[in-house]
């Protein structure tokens, strides 16, 4: 892990040949597809005298933090750069929030996510943190990760019934592959989104993936943990 910041020397301020000297230098990658974003990226972190700063066309090996936008996160994080079973040290900064959204980028392996509306101190801790190993999530997001945190258990068939929701089936869809009635669908949903605390179908489906009883991959394809019973 790398030596925590030096709290002696004001955060953005340029370090003198003496402090660099007990700091490892950090290769940040600054590849955010909204331009002035990038660029107040590059202006904000350029005062840091241990970050060194490259765009992904200029791309230094090896690299301790890529910054991207939240597609280009996914992406990297989709394609073997480096080495089965290792993934790149991405922190994503978005103003995507959603319960979904959030999933998708911890399932793909993103290492840090950050909204806009979080401040330069976050994203000086968060560099520093996915740079070091260590998984940084927006005080935002994680307050939303803590109030999940009591899970939840459905029955068999309330299981079947939440996995063919995320599947997008309507009622009558349901009915027809669990071989029941569409007023049985009806009484499994409403218990369902009881014990889930949901209010539609779709915030059914975002609960689940937040509660670990929906499983994506990292591009978003169900994964089912058992089987459902087809006919």
């Amino acid at each position: 892990m790398r030596p925590p910041c030096d709290r002696s020397q004001p955060s953005g301020r340029a370090m003198t040949p003496n402090h660099m000297s007990h700091y490892q230098p950090i290769h940040v990658v600054i590849d955010h597809q909204d331009a002035v974003v990038s660029a107040g990226l590059h202006a904000l972190l350029a005062g840091f005298a241990d970050l060194l700063l490259n765009d992904a066309s200029d791309c230094p090996a090896p690299v301790d933090v890529f910054i991207t936008d939240y597609q280009s996160g996914l992406a990297r994080c989709n394609v073997s750069l480096y080495g089965r079973g290792r993934k790149p040290p991405v922190l994503i900064l978005t103003h995507r929030d959603t319960d979904w959204d959030v999933h998708l980028a911890v399932a793909a392996g993103v290492r840090g996510y950050l909204l806009h509306s979080d401040g330069s101190a976050q994203l000086e801790r968060a560099i520093r943190a996915v740079a070091g190993g260590i998984r940084f999530m927006s005080p935002l997001v994680a307050q939303d990760e803590a109030g999940l945190s009591q899970a939840v258990n459905l029955s068999k068939r309330q299981n079947e019934v939440l996995m063919l929701l995320a599947e997008g089936c309507c009622n009558k869809m349901i009915a027809r592959e669990l071989n029941i009635e569409v007023g049985t669908v009806k009484s499994h949903l409403k218990g369902l989104f009881t014990k889930l605390g949901a209010t539609a179908r779709s915030h059914a489906v975002a609960l689940g993936v937040r509660q670990g009883l929906i499983q994506y991959d990292g591009r978003g394809r169900l994964s089912q943990s058992y089987d459902l019973p087809r006919r």
